[in-house]
């Protein structure tokens, strides 16, 4: 029982990345229609600014997220006025050939200013662990900032979106464009707050990955990305509390799967889980169906 329960809270801690990974997919895909596969790879950009930060620069932990954040803030914005701003009346394919070629390009990017050699992340957590049922499970601290922080983003999220005039603004234009404009709703402002905040959120999600996995690399962000693409389908693309849900609910399957199955086929049930939700609910858990006219 005890191990399981260690399983759980590995899971649910992996979930929370995975689950702060999504929302970018989501918000982005929601409001914009459009699918940032780069958006892994601004994780690793976060996560090496962090790094420098605090290795290079001296500054404190909590300053160099900070600074990741703001880094990846600007970066997403630029990417978006670049590579997706021209294509919004392109095709999908066309969106998502120029994602792939956006992807490469800050992966190599990264290959050739910090090198191929991986490297040791040092943790921006400084709380200490807890021990339960006297000693036999130890939840780590980057496991309780990881979930903490989780909760808080989506708790913010949703008060932004639902409260605030930019939120507002925000689900105005997932739904209708041009009924947005007619408004008076900058909509070209409101895709780019959409790409800032998703890569800010890939900023801290790439830290938190980092501190959990200390091991750093130019393609440190491509996996965790692709799975959390997978969480985000899973619990229905354009949902905020879809990406939550799916986003541990896949962190907890692929732990589980690793414990009890077989090691080596731990993603293998990640992207098992994506086929049948396909085929069973290709909304996913929490989306919902569009009707459209033809």
């Amino acid at each position: 029982m005890i191990t399981f329960l260690s399983y759980l809270c590995s899971g649910i801690s992996l979930g929370s990345i995975y689950a702060i990974i999504a929302l970018g997919y989501s918000m982005v895909y929601g409001i914009a229609k459009m699918l940032n596969f780069a958006h892994g790879d601004v994780i690793m950009i976060g996560a090496y600014i962090c790094f420098c930060a605090t290795q290079y620069w001296g500054m404190a932990p909590i300053t160099s997220v900070v600074v990741a954040m703001v880094v990846c803030t600007l970066l997403g914005v630029v990417i978006e006025r670049l590579a997706y701003k021209p294509l919004r009346a392109a095709s999908s394919l066309a969106v998502l050939i120029t994602a792939i070629g956006m992807s490469y390009l800050l992966q190599n990017s990264a290959l050739l200013i910090w090198g191929a050699n991986p490297k040791s992340f040092p943790s921006v957590v400084s709380i200490g662990s807890i021990s339960l049922f006297d000693g036999q499970l130890l939840i780590s601290g980057e496991t309780i900032v990881t979930v903490l922080a989780n909760i808080v983003i989506m708790i913010a999220l949703t008060l932004f979106t639902g409260k605030t005039k930019l939120g507002k603004a925000m689900r105005v234009v997932s739904e209708d464009k041009g009924a947005a404009e007619l408004m008076g709703i900058n909509v070209n402002a409101t895709i780019s707050l959409t790409f800032a905040i998703g890569s800010a959120l890939a900023a801290i999600a790439g830290v938190l990955l980092c501190s959990a996995y200390p091991a750093l690399t130019p393609t440190t962000g491509s996996m965790p990305g692709i799975k959390a693409f997978t969480a985000a389908v899973f619990g229905g693309i354009g949902s905020i509390p879809g990406a939550l849900i799916g986003g541990l609910l896949l962190g907890v399957i692929e732990i589980l799967g690793k414990a009890y199955v077989s090691t080596e086929l731990g993603d293998a049930f990640v992207f098992a889980v994506l086929i049948v939700v396909l085929l069973v609910k290709p909304t996913g858990l929490l989306g919902k169906k569009v009707h459209e006219k033809v």
